[in-house]
């Protein structure tokens, strides 16, 4: 087993670079319908094709080629292909008996490349982000303007889903489990409760992370939440880092970072997207100007972990990286939050 410095005495010395997105890599290969069923869902009763996560299965080869392009773009940390890996969102695919392997394997296949490039440079260790996404279901919100007390979804059920995805990924070896692109906090807390009774059944213990997604310009998450009363509903749990990820730029993010670092006791991190989408739905702001806009975190230093959400690529984490490169890593809060 390899002996590596641990992401919590790492993120004391170092910013850390998160990689960027998988969709947008995933699509350059131009992958066909073949491609996610392989042989094991060749006779599989429904359309596979943008099942990403099942990759890690079917296409294995891909994954691991994204996983080094971020590594060798300078990254420190890669997620895994597990977005979508709950019983909850494959069932629209009808994959829900391939989530234990969908995780397991993700987990399998970043760990080697984290390993292969944390043997070659033991000064720059690699960590795996076992990525755990929100699911396409909310537990706070109706999705019946007629009924507004009709829930689609239960915390029991988000509660199961999330534990069976948390185990699989633990069992496959990532560093710490990433709570990602939260919209609905309710979500999370299934989640984190989910976590935390498999620590207490024996699980080995990870460190874990939560990110968020300020969904607008009302600076709220789809929930309702401002980022402060996002921070003070997760406090009670031991965090190794807080932060925001997706929906929106980087510099329609900073206000909303600004608030986490004044408050949070925690590490903060970020990975916005390449800008606000075009009309045609993509993201297109260039690996430079993202750069342009990030420095002001670093140069306000406001986050211990950037790296990139939808539409980035290994160019716009490079640039990240060299910028991170001698940036001092702003110091834990140890400040209890304002009354």
């Amino acid at each position: 087993m390899m002996n590596k410095e641990s992401i919590q005495d790492r993120l004391k010395k170092h910013i850390l670079i998160l990689d960027g997105a998988m969709g947008t890599m995933i699509q350059a290969y131009k992958l066909e319908e073949e491609d996610f069923r392989g042989q094991r869902f060749k006779g599989h009763s429904e359309s596979l094709k943008g099942n990403n996560d099942l990759l890690s299965i079917t296409r294995p080869d891909v994954i691991e080629a994204i996983h080094r392009a971020y590594f060798e773009a300078g990254a420190d940390i890669v997620e895994t292909n597990t977005f979508s890996g709950t019983t909850i969102a494959q069932a629209d695919y009808a994959c829900e008996d391939a989530v234990h392997d969908i995780n397991f394997e993700s987990a399998r296949i970043a760990k080697k490349v984290a390993n292969e490039f944390t043997k070659a440079q033991p000064d720059k260790p690699r960590y795996v982000a076992g990525a755990i996404g929100p699911t396409n279901k909310t537990a706070s919100i109706s999705p019946d303007v007629n009924n507004p007390g009709f829930r689609a979804i239960s915390f029991d059920e988000l509660y199961h889903a999330y534990k069976a995805q948390a185990k699989s990924l633990i069992e496959g070896g990532v560093d710490f489990l990433l709570v990602e692109t939260v919209f609905d906090t309710l979500n999370a807390k299934a989640a984190l409760v989910a976590i935390d009774d498999l620590f207490q059944e024996g699980v080995k213990k990870v460190p874990i992370s939560v990110s968020g997604t300020i969904t607008d310009a009302s600076g709220r998450t789809l929930s309702g939440q401002t980022p402060e009363a996002f921070l003070i509903s997760l406090m009670h749990i031991d965090l190794l880092s807080i932060g925001f990820n997706c929906a929106l730029g980087a510099s329609q993010l900073l206000p909303y970072l600004q608030v986490l670092r004044r408050k949070a006791p925690f590490y903060i991190s970020a990975y916005p997207n390449a800008g606000l989408p075009n009309e045609m739905g993509a993201y297109d702001e260039s690996p430079e100007k993202m750069g342009e806009q990030v420095k002001t975190y670093l140069d306000l230093g406001l986050v211990n972990i950037l790296g990139g959400c939808c539409g980035t690529q290994p160019e716009h984490i490079k640039v990240m990286a060299d910028l991170a490169k001698d940036a001092k890593p702003p110091k834990l809060n140890d400040e209890n939050l304002e009354a």
